[in-house]
């Protein structure tokens, strides 16, 4: 097996480093985070780091790179308290995927792409369309974590639309059905397929 010491991995090329550290937490959510500004200026772009962090209330995290450069999301999540979360199909992965560009904050990713923002009974925020799961967001609070200068941002769900064909009859929602995607380091998607589930686990006696 390859070894990569601590040592190594600060020696290596920046793209090298990049796509090895990112590849090793595993296959990441794939997701569309959809904004407006509180002056109609849409925003949509795609996130690896969407997080459950518990069902009562209904709460999500996601990570935001340090805000020392322009972050229009975050700008738009603070200013209006509200997003969405949008589940990344596989006939708009290559769309998805061009909201990463770096556009100017009046160049809404929506124009520049196939994508299409929708928006539900009065919900401020603009949902992508074409996605399977939509998730409306209240922003909640926000976390500092010092060892790489990143936030973590915390919201609370308020709204959920969900392709009928991708629930189970136990609430469990059958991604595969959805063709839905998930990313491997920063720029690899895969569409996976449901290969198991298990009953709730006991002890064994």
């Amino acid at each position: 097996m390859a070894l990569f010491t601590n040592k190594d991995i600060s020696e290596l090329s920046h793209l090298y480093k990049i796509n090895l550290v990112n590849s090793l937490s595993g296959y990441k959510s794939a997701n569309l985070i959809g904004t407006i500004s509180n002056d109609g200026k849409e925003n949509v772009a795609v996130f690896s780091s969407i997080v459950h962090l518990g069902s009562t209330p209904p709460v999500l995290g996601f990570i935001l790179r340090p805000t020392t450069v322009p972050r229009n999301t975050y700008k738009n999540i603070k200013e209006t308290g509200v997003y969405t979360i949008n589940h990344i199909a596989e006939d708009f992965i290559e769309d998805a995927h061009h909201t990463s560009a770096k556009y100017p904050e009046d160049i809404s990713e929506f124009e520049m792409t196939n994508l299409t923002a929708s928006y539900k009974s009065d919900f401020k925020a603009p949902f992508v369309a074409a996605s399977p799961i939509q998730i409306g967001m209240k922003y909640l609070e926000e976390y500092y974590i010092k060892a790489n200068d990143v936030l973590m941002i915390v919201g609370e769900i308020q709204s959920v639309y969900i392709d009928d064909k991708l629930i189970e009859e136990d609430g469990f929602i059958n991604l595969s059905k959805g063709n839905i995607a998930t990313i491997n380091s920063l720029d690899g998607y895969a569409i996976p397929e449901l290969t198991a589930r298990f009953a709730y686990q006991r002890p064994k006696k």
